[in-house]
């Protein structure tokens, strides 16, 4: 049962960071591209872009739940606690998640309405667009603080106990 939930754990870690690392280096960057802008003008791309983001963090949620899941279930059949450093890992992982699928999101999609709305008057126009910069540079450092992260979750998961002793960590 151990071997199969190991299994199931790092197969979730791999589609989480490979969407993850998907959506920020490729599908994120290509709404904005040169070629979809010759299609769409910026307003459309940038809702596309938010019905992307609004699936994604739907799909990060899922991944996270599996994960917790997996960690608890991992603790109850081998009858061992989880390492702080993994457990604190994930902990800050699925914050980061909610924070940016509950909060940031709707936030930047509020901003993008402002922006865009015909009825905005011109002034309140460009302070959305200033506070949707500032607030869409925080979303990605985020999103690339989480997909690190996951690259450190996804390490510790492999390298349970062996490794990670020396360092002074622990993990199951």
């Amino acid at each position: 049962m151990l071997a199969l939930l190991r299994f199931l754990g790092t197969l979730n870690l791999a589609v989480w960071l490979g969407g993850a690392i998907f959506l920020t280096f490729a599908a994120g960057p290509a709404f904005f591209s040169p070629e979809m802008l010759a299609v769409m003008d910026r307003y459309y791309a940038g809702r596309a872009a938010q019905i992307v983001l609004a699936r994604y963090f739907n799909f990060q949620l899922v991944c996270a739940g599996i994960a917790v899941v997996q960690l608890l279930a991992g603790w109850f059949y081998a009858g061992k606690a989880p390492g702080r450093w993994q457990a604190g890992l994930l902990a800050a992982l699925v914050g980061l998640a909610l924070v940016g699928g509950f909060w940031m999101q709707p936030k930047l999609k509020q901003l993008h309405t402002v922006m865009y709305a015909a009825t905005t008057p011109q002034p309140d126009k460009d302070a959305a667009k200033r506070t949707f910069g500032m607030w869409h540079g925080v979303s990605q450092s985020a999103n690339l603080l989480l997909t690190l992260g996951l690259i450190g979750y996804f390490w510790l998961h492999l390298h349970g106990g062996q490794r990670s002793h020396r360092l002074g960590l622990s993990a199951i």
